[in-house]
């Protein structure tokens, strides 16, 4: 099935292709931010290292541990005892998903990068369906829900929230709080990301938007939650989402920071 790119602006259609038809198959960290998703961090591990080995020989696992509590450590601990392309990363204290996202986007050695939540709310093994669109002029490959399974409240904030920063930021994705990405290295080492909470993915998409990097979006499926904790969409946290939302749409679209910093970069 073709997906739609954009290229610098215009839509053309594109026709996929897989690692498997390069003649060396490219390097591929996938890492998971975790959040107390001990419930559920074990089978996304051994589904990532099955998904891996299909498309590429070249791989690493890291486990992004944002200040869990001690049963969760645990587990990660044993992954990582028990399987040599595992790695584990602790924060001792909750950072945000921001902080885990970037800390994750760092310890990354591979060329390609797929990081989706350790809560499994996303089948890890659609990184197949992400992984034949990543052509030599796409940048990131984004996913999108088919349908959000969450309870109505998150669906109905989420909703919001899509069309608020859809609207303010000036996104060309359809699904911009879909943490399923698979992105090129090398624009992730161009890319400065300063945001700690969850807006890191509106932070993170409105910048590759405006240093013109290329994407494709593919449907993915998205299940009702079954272990860890939320660290986002829930009433305590509305009031400072909103302000670092503000705040960033100051920094990105009237002060357009980023792309001032950039041309001076390139001068």
């Amino acid at each position: 099935m073709a997906e739609e790119v954009e290229q610098q602006g215009t839509t053309t259609e594109t026709e996929p292709r897989s690692f498997n038809g390069r003649t060396k198959k490219p390097g591929l960290s996938i890492f998971f931010p975790v959040y107390n998703d001990w419930g559920t961090i074990g089978s996304m591990v051994a589904l990532a290292l099955d998904t891996a080995e299909k498309v590429t020989d070249d791989f690493e696992v890291i486990l992004v541990n944002d200040g869990s509590e001690q049963h969760t450590v645990d587990v990660l601990n044993f992954l990582e005892k028990n399987f040599d392309r595992v790695r584990v990363v602790h924060h001792p204290q909750n950072r945000g998903y921001g902080c885990a996202l970037r800390t994750g986007f760092k310890e990354a050695r591979k060329e390609f990068v797929f990081y989706t939540d350790g809560d499994a709310q996303y089948d890890v093994r659609e990184l197949e369906k992400l992984v034949p669109f990543m052509r030599d002029d796409v940048d990131w490959v984004n996913g999108y829900k088919i349908k959000r399974n969450d309870p109505l409240h998150r669906v109905i904030i989420g909703k919001i929230y899509h069309h608020v920063t859809k609207l303010a930021f000036g996104f060309p994705i359809r699904d911009v709080d879909c943490d399923f990405r698979l992105i090129r290295k090398e624009i992730l080492n161009q890319v400065e990301l300063e945001s700690t909470s969850g807006t890191i993915c509106v932070e993170m998409i409105k910048k590759f938007s405006d240093y013109g990097f290329n994407y494709a979006e593919v449907p993915v499926h998205h299940y009702f939650r079954a272990s860890g904790k939320s660290q986002f969409f829930n009433f305590k946290r509305l009031f400072k989402v909103t302000i670092d939302l503000l705040k960033l749409w100051w920094k990105l679209v009237v002060k357009r920071e980023h792309l001032k910093k950039r041309q001076t970069e390139n001068r």
